[in-house]
């Protein structure tokens, strides 16, 4: 049985993972940025790969024993090439904030600058929040949505930024951002000022890969950073895809764009990580194998109807989504505006009928981050347990509902009853 070598030698911590496996399967996840990884995932993510030192790369190792290592990330490495249509992979980045710094070290040096999106905006915090470390290194300067009805990113001021900052790279890249980018435009002007063109799709990399979003590496873009998480629905890691000559990443190499790959391996290994978590590699190959398998382009294009149909049938019923809807797999609802309450609770609310989405900031928030005027949610986890556009509208129903509802204890048990009622139809993929 599952677990039960666990449940013999460490009791407290196989009785949380039983909860867990229960929390997930009896309520809803809507965090945009969480999934359910398969049972095949599962499986080589623990495996006895764990057990192996493998620093450095496939051919280029320190340590011995590495004949099946150095198969499986030659694997994962032409499997995410092939997804993505690009030169080189490097599968080793334990997560996407590691992935990105590892390129600001490849490409910059301290002092220089990068524009990226400013965070209430939808950016990443390592996009050049001030409060992460990266900021203190380097300069980092922040654009903004134009209009934000539409959600259109101001071209222009990024140009004006460029020509005036001149930046070493320009990225496009977000983590609540509901519409899709003008990656041209961005390329055309990173092109124009000398910059790098990097994006960080970590959000909606399998729509990229199923070939239902455009594809950054399509416009001239010369890095991408993901998250292998997400909408790729692989286990938590990161990876780095560029275009250029790839060469012995254990040597020095002159910093030029055709040597990006080179460059970005020495940044990662032995830049700023050791030994690579072999079993994570593993997880991630078998992953992006299932991402290339057509029924993947299938759920893709799930995840973008059932993120329409919940964005429409909640402004229908009175929620004001920032941009006024989405293009990709998430939205923002501003509660404020909807409900007359702040985003951490109505996150509270949704967790008593258990639908878990997450407190976020809307463009220019005036309240603390802690407690801003908006969540985030998003239709990839429930996508992946099967969940179609009538439940999508169902969803719509409670969550409203039970906002309004909030203080009714026997409303909000009703709710929660009928939530855990359709999620035991439709199981996590591990529990099948």
């Amino acid at each position: 049985m599952k677990y039960d070598e666990l449940k013999k030698s460490d009791p407290p911590i196989a009785d949380l993972i039983e909860k867990e496996i229960k929390r997930q399967q009896h309520g809803m996840e809507l965090i945009p940025s969480e999934n359910y990884v398969s049972q095949a995932v599962l499986d080589a993510l623990g495996s006895e790969f764990t057990n192996k030192y493998s620093e450095g790369y496939p051919n280029r190792r320190y340590y011995g024993g590495q004949e099946f290592t150095d198969q499986v990330e030659s694997i994962a490495i032409e499997r995410a090439k092939k997804l993505f249509g690009c030169a080189h992979a490097n599968v080793q980045p334990l997560s996407g904030a590691p992935a990105n710094i590892a390129v600001y070290s490849a490409w910059l040096n301290p002092g220089d600058t990068v524009i990226g999106m400013d965070l209430s905006h939808g950016g990443h915090l390592t996009h050049g929040h001030p409060v992460t470390y990266m900021a203190k290194i380097y300069n980092f300067v922040r654009y903004k949505i134009k209009n934000l009805e539409t959600g259109e990113i101001d071209y222009d001021q990024l140009r004006d930024l460029a020509l005036k900052h001149k930046p070493k790279i320009i990225l496009a890249g977000f983590s609540a951002y509901p519409r899709e980018y003008d990656y041209a435009k961005f390329a055309a002007i990173a092109q124009e000022v000398g910059a790098v063109a990097m994006a960080d799709i970590a959000h909606i990399a399998g729509l990229i890969a199923a070939g239902e979003l455009k594809n950054p590496f399509d416009y001239g873009f010369q890095i991408v950073t993901t998250t292998t998480h997400k909408t790729l629905r692989g286990p938590r890691g990161g990876m780095i895809l560029t275009q250029g000559k790839v060469g012995n990443p254990l040597k020095e190499v002159e910093k030029t764009m055709e040597n990006l790959p080179t460059l970005i391996d020495r940044a990662v290994f032995p830049g700023f990580q050791g030994g690579p978590h072999m079993n994570n590699i593993a997880a991630k190959a078998v992953a992006f194998g299932e991402a290339l398998n057509p029924n993947f382009k299938d759920y893709a294009k799930q995840i973008l109807k059932n993120a329409k149909t919940l964005s429409e049938k909640l402004m229908s019923l009175g929620c004001k989504l920032v941009t006024n809807g989405t293009d990709n797999h998430l939205m923002l609802i501003d509660t404020v505006t909807s409900f007359g309450l702040t985003g951490d609770i109505v996150e509270k609310t949704l967790d008593q009928i258990n639908i878990t989405l997450n407190k976020n900031a809307i463009p220019d928030d005036q309240n603390a981050y802690y407690t801003p005027s908006g969540v985030r949610l998003g239709t990839p986890a429930i996508t992946t347990r099967g969940m179609q556009e009538q439940e999508m509208e169902q969803i719509a129903n409670w969550i409203v509902e039970a906002v309004k509802n909030r203080e009714n204890e026997n409303k909000i048990e009703e709710i929660r009853q009928a939530v855990q009622e359709l999620c035991l139809k439709f199981p996590i993929p591990s529990s099948k």
